[in-house]
């Protein structure tokens, strides 16, 4: 009987760990990343506890309730100051999002029923000289750091806090201009994100000269000390009418090479303009050059 007994407590302990193995985890660490989106499964008879690293800013949700008086289709308890909060399904197959504020930045979690919920959500901070620094700086990241530096004096003076890591220079305070000979180029503004490795430029762009100056906004210089930097994103129109100027905004982001530029806004920062032919409505002749049959 003994080996009977030992094969059954085998098999057991077997079936045991297959349906652990098989089991969702209930409680879930996961690393903070304000450019992912993090679904989080929660029941109707089932409470899940989101943990932050610290105090929540702030919360923004759809369809969600703190009471039992108002409908949705979530319920979440969360006490002003403290770093959690709880959330509970109200419907079958309800599906919202909560945008949670933390430490300047917003997190964003969608809510799904499910028969399987995540009873504890553990938060951690990401390791800013590593994973944050390497992230891949999109096109559509890029046209945010343009529209953040264009909403700077309303960002600076309602909402500081979406400003963490970003540096600026005034260029009224601290003008710089580089002179060109029959154009000029002037910087009004530079901002420094540092988690992106990028400087914003607002310059404007004066000619000196009574005939309209042609360039290639994607190959405008930028020139720090023996560095040479091209854009990675550029608002700048690529025309400077006669004796007038043109503004806009251009941005530079690592190095050539895939390096970190790590620029600080104390630098001395020169603008070079790539000229392009003028470019004219009148059609070769027959027998002149460019002239196709």
């Amino acid at each position: 009987m003994k080996p009977l007994a030992n094969f059954i407590l085998f098999a057991c302990l077997a079936a045991r760990a297959a349906f652990a193995a098989d089991a969702p985890k209930a409680i879930q660490d996961l690393i903070l990343d304000d450019h992912t989106v993090f679904a989080v499964p929660v029941s109707g008879n089932r409470v899940t506890t989101i943990s932050f690293p610290s105090t929540i800013s702030a919360i923004d949700a759809a369809l969600v309730t703190t009471d039992a008086k108002t409908a949705g289709l979530f319920q979440i308890a969360h006490t002003k100051g403290t770093s959690y909060l709880s959330a509970r399904a109200l419907a079958k197959g309800a599906a919202t999002n909560l945008n949670i504020r933390w430490s300047g930045r917003t997190y964003v979690l969608e809510l799904k029923e499910s028969a399987a919920p995540w009873l504890s959500v553990i938060f951690q901070p990401q390791d800013e000289g590593n994973a944050t620094r390497q992230r891949p700086v999109t096109p559509s990241r890029l046209l945010g750091l343009l529209d953040k530096a264009k909403a700077f004096p309303l960002l600076s003076e309602y909402h500081p806090e979406a400003l963490a890591g970003v540096d600026f220079r005034d260029g009224n305070k601290q003008p710089s201009v580089t002179d060109c000979g029959d154009y000029e180029v002037r910087m009004n503004a530079a901002f420094r994100f540092d988690l992106e490795d990028t400087l914003v430029f607002r310059l404007t762009l004066q000619n000196k000269t009574l005939e309209a100056i042609q360039f290639a906004p994607e190959r405008v210089r930028l020139r720090v000390g023996s560095h040479t930097l091209f854009p990675s994103v550029t608002q700048l129109g690529g025309l400077i009418p006669a004796n007038g100027t043109s503004d806009g905004y251009v941005a530079f982001t690592g190095t050539a090479d895939g390096e970190r530029n790590d620029l600080s806004l104390k630098n001395e920062f020169t603008f070079v303009l790539e000229r392009t032919p003028a470019q004219t409505d009148e059609l070769p002749a027959k027998g002149e050059e460019g002239y196709k049959k």
